[in-house]
């Protein structure tokens, strides 16, 4: 074994730990945020403006409002936990871009007087789609076969 190729391999080592050590802490940053938005804002209702902006969409207010306002926190919470797990890591980050895509797309669409700054709001959102693909990336090039 060359020189070249122990620097090499060593790099590769720390490079392949390095991606190792980021899963647990990515995928935790994940869940919790789901469970954030799922459990607590939405089923325990920690904010009456999740409520608002889906009421703001048509045929959503009143009961119907409600109702979907349950479904997105279960879903949201069962993500959560999707993520957590760590499987199927990249249909886990397809599922959680579209749903937060369709959620962007209808609180700018319906309920844009209720959120505070949409443009912070998109990019955070993209932040934390970027973290959903790196972490599901990551965990997919960590897989030991």
């Amino acid at each position: 074994m060359t020189e070249t190729t122990k620097i090499t391999d060593f790099k590769a080592l720390v490079a392949f730990r390095g991606r190792i050590a980021f899963l647990p802490f990515g995928r935790a940053a994940l869940a919790l945020t789901w469970l954030y938005h799922g459990l607590w804002l939405k089923l325990l209702g920690g904010s009456s403006h999740q409520a608002a902006v889906i009421a703001a969409a048509p045929g959503l207010g009143g009961t119907a409002g409600y109702l979907v306002l349950l479904v997105l926190g279960v879903v949201e919470t069962a993500l959560a936990v999707w993520v957590i797990t760590g499987y199927r890591p990249r249909l886990a980050a397809a599922f959680q871009t579209v749903l937060l895509l369709a959620m962007n797309a209808g609180g700018l669409l319906w309920g844009r007087l209720h959120i505070a700054d949409p443009a912070g709001m998109v990019i955070q959102n993209l932040v934390f789609l970027a973290l959903v693909w790196s972490a599901a990336e990551t965990q997919r090039q960590t897989r030991v076969v």
